[in-house]
């Protein structure tokens, strides 16, 4: 099944697609006298709002959200500069205790990227009842390796002030956190002295990226990503995480257009009719808000084509893992 309006039939993909979130590079690059350029793991049970978090500190989407948990699957790059330091951001997914493999290896590419970094920060959702299990066993895990951290407590703006105080005590008094600040993700309040304090914690040493870079997914990766955003923002409650996106093709046009074809892989025939929808108008719609996207962020026509394909126990794939930079045996 596709979606677009006019795109061509020549389904040739090219060796390579521009970098996600990168502009053209600048006639002189700026190059700090005293750099400074470190790793931040941003860690947190699902749904905290970490990649909101992310999105809202570099200006631009780099990792996909939905009201589902889990929907990041893999650790996403992002970059931000703040004066001489660059900042490399490592949205991980949610950890939370995984049954399956794919929550597995899940889990633990977001404990490495904790290991990896050089600050972590714990995003705390501040608007639920208490504080859930799965962040009082992050808290512990950290407690046991010896690890610090800078607290965040998202969603400020759906607490009451006494609330929001109370929790700020209570996680405190673990005694592991260095910092603490109060923020809501999704409005931007209190992400810039958050930026702020990690631009001066960072090391002494050369940038990693160019100072005009601001993620290091290929725009492909990227694309295949949005798409299954949409297809869980439509389709959250009936959709299995059995569902995934890949890029198929990538073709540049003369005319500066751009043709994207995706596969949609399910792992049951039976699941064809939820994405497919009456008459084909469900993935129509996914399409139709990923291309409208797409076209956003790349600044030019994108011809977008999705298809949807089963392939049974695409989860216990070795090569599936392997895309995300995964652990299969985790």
């Amino acid at each position: 099944m596709s979606n677009d309006t006019s795109a061509p039939d020549d389904d040739k993909v090219p060796e390579q697609e521009p970098a996600a979130a990168q502009e053209a590079a600048p006639e002189t690059v700026y190059v700090p006298e005293h750099p400074r350029c470190g790793f931040v793991a941003l860690v947190g049970a699902p749904n905290a709002g970490k990649s909101t978090l992310l999105n809202n500190i570099i200006g631009q989407k780099v990792s996909i959200v939905s009201p589902r948990v889990q929907t990041t699957r893999t650790r996403v790059l992002g970059i931000a500069t703040e004066g001489d330091s660059q900042i490399v951001f490592i949205d991980t997914p949610g950890i939370f205790s995984p049954k399956k493999r794919l929550e597995r290896a899940m889990v633990a590419a977001a404990w490495q990227g904790a290991t990896d970094a050089d600050l972590v920060v714990l995003l705390v959702d501040a608007a639920r009842k208490s504080i859930d299990t799965d962040t009082r066993a992050i808290i512990a895990r950290l407690k046991d390796s010896g690890r610090e951290a800078i607290l965040a407590l998202n969603k400020i703006d759906l607490i009451k002030r006494d609330k929001l105080l109370a929790l700020a005590t209570t996680l405190n008094a673990e005694g592991i956190f260095t910092d603490t600040f109060m923020i809501s993700a999704e409005t931007g309040d209190g992400v810039e002295d958050l930026r702020n304090l990690l631009a001066t914690r960072m090391p002494e040493g050369p940038w990693h990226f160019p100072g005009d870079q601001l993620s290091d997914i290929p725009m492909r990766l990227l694309a295949a990503e949005l798409v299954r955003e949409k297809l869980f923002l439509q389709l959250y409650q009936e959709l299995p995480y059995s569902a995934t996106v890949e890029p198929e093709g990538w073709e540049e046009f003369d005319d500066g257009s751009v043709k994207i074809s995706m596969v949609v892989y399910i792992e049951r025939d039976s699941q064809k009719a939820i994405i497919l929808g009456k008459g084909g108008q469900r993935i129509k719609q996914i399409g139709a808000a990923a291309r409208t996207e797409l076209e956003e962020m790349m600044e030019r026509r994108v011809h977008l084509f999705l298809h949807v394909k089963v392939r049974e126990e695409w989860t216990n794939d070795p090569e599936r893992y392997r895309d995300w930079n995964l652990d299969y045996n985790a």
